[in-house]
């Protein structure tokens, strides 16, 4: 093998590698966007359910009403 064929056949498996690392960063990063979204939706549900107690707070009589 000559040295610019070596030459190319590393560089190709350095693009190889790469493009493996960029694909594997692409899922991650998707895997972060929907972790952050699903936080982001639990904290909304618990802001919505504290603004409601401050709304309507429980009643203190066991929920009976005459």
């Amino acid at each position: 093998m000559e040295p610019h064929e070596s030459a190319m056949a590393n560089a190709r498996e350095r693009i190889n590698r790469t493009e493996l690392a960029l694909a594997r960063s692409e899922e991650m990063l998707a895997e972060n966007i929907a972790l952050c979204s699903r936080l982001s939706a639990q904290r909304r549900l618990v802001e919505a359910a504290h603004r409601l107690l401050t709304i309507d707070p429980p009643s203190t009589d066991g929920g009976l009403k005459a």
